[in-house]
């Protein structure tokens, strides 16, 4: 069987990741980029395939993350310090390039990845997430379109709320989450609004998924929950949220750039039941013309947004087939 082992590597000054590598060093280089609120144990079933596949696999936990180093100021957090990671990464390991592979916020971060590192990028893989290019600052927008109504990233945007809520009772945060985001509990139907005042984020999970049931996903076991409360436990969630803190910050950094500056093989993986793009078909039939070489895109029946975890044996089709054809 493949052997995953996790080491330690100094990604900028002050700055270590724990990555999970498995593989034959030498061989083209996979990169797995978790989400939110996730780890790199996301891709434990995406990583002994690749590796078995002929590929060299590294799957940090990113910075803020689990026991990775957490900077306690916002700014870094931006995409140029979270990109650099990933760039000292191939770095280390003596690559040029990576497929990256990105899912939620690591799907943003494999397009900024695209943007403005792409001699490093062999092909770029989003699952949840497709290519976005906000005509404005995002928190303008947000504040538009939710005017006096509950958005996430609006919340996230104060430091200390979310911090707290989400820290009191880290089992029943994630227990939450996962569920409240996997195809199994998403209602059909979008649910009612909650006021900005006095929601949480938890509030609007359950809110999203009607109801949240006892236990756990068919699909997420009781270790997996496990392993997620110790990595939550262990950092806190400021990191993790602050990526949210520099979408402005990200904004303005790269709105300057083409989409046409992708040119590297791009591949798109979603679930049909993803609340991320639920109801929004035209943002991932986009890319077909937006990115100059676009391979397609993979839609899993039933998955929510926890793709990889939720219909592991589908993603791995899609991505094996995709990493293959390169």
């Amino acid at each position: 069987m493949t052997s995953i082992t996790t080491r330690r590597i100094e990604t900028a000054p002050g700055i270590e990741l724990d990555v999970h590598e498995a593989g034959t060093p030498g061989h083209p280089v996979v990169v797995l980029c978790h989400g939110f609120p996730e780890t790199a144990h996301s891709w434990r079933h995406q990583i002994e395939p690749l590796a078995d596949a002929g590929f060299h696999v590294l799957a940090p936990d990113q910075r803020g993350y689990a026991r990775s180093s957490a900077p306690h100021d916002v700014e870094a957090y931006g995409v140029d310090q979270l990109t650099g990671d990933l760039v000292a990464l191939l770095d280390h390991v003596g690559a040029e390039q990576a497929v990256f592979v990105g899912h939620d916020w690591g799907a943003f971060l494999v397009w900024h990845m695209g943007q403005l590192h792409p001699d490093r990028c062999r092909a770029v893989v989003a699952a949840s997430v497709p290519y976005t290019a906000w005509p404005a600052k995002p928190t303008d927008l947000f504040r538009m379109v939710f005017p006096d109504t509950f958005f996430y990233m609006l919340y996230f945007q104060q430091v200390g709320p979310a911090e707290t809520e989400l820290e009191a009772d880290v089992r029943e945060t994630m227990r939450t989450i996962l569920w409240a985001g996997s195809g199994d509990c998403r209602r059909d139907e979008p649910a009612a609004p909650l006021p900005a005042e006095g929601t949480g984020f938890l509030d609007a999970m359950r809110n999203g998924a009607g109801e949240i049931p006892d236990g756990l996903p068919q699909w997420l076991t009781d270790t997996d929950l496990d392993t997620y409360v110790e990595s939550f436990t262990a950092s806190g969630f400021f990191g993790p949220i602050s990526w949210y803190r520099n979408l402005d910050a990200n904004h303005e950094r790269t709105h300057d750039i083409s989409p046409s500056t992708l040119t590297m093989p791009t591949f798109f993986i979603g679930g049909t039941r993803d609340g991320v793009i639920a109801g929004r078909p035209e943002t991932v039939e986009a890319m077909a013309t937006t990115l100059p070489n676009h391979r397609g895109n993979a839609m899993i029946e039933g998955a929510g947004h926890w793709t990889q975890q939720e219909a592991p044996e589908a993603f791995n089709e899609a991505l094996l087939g995709f990493v293959r054809s390169l």
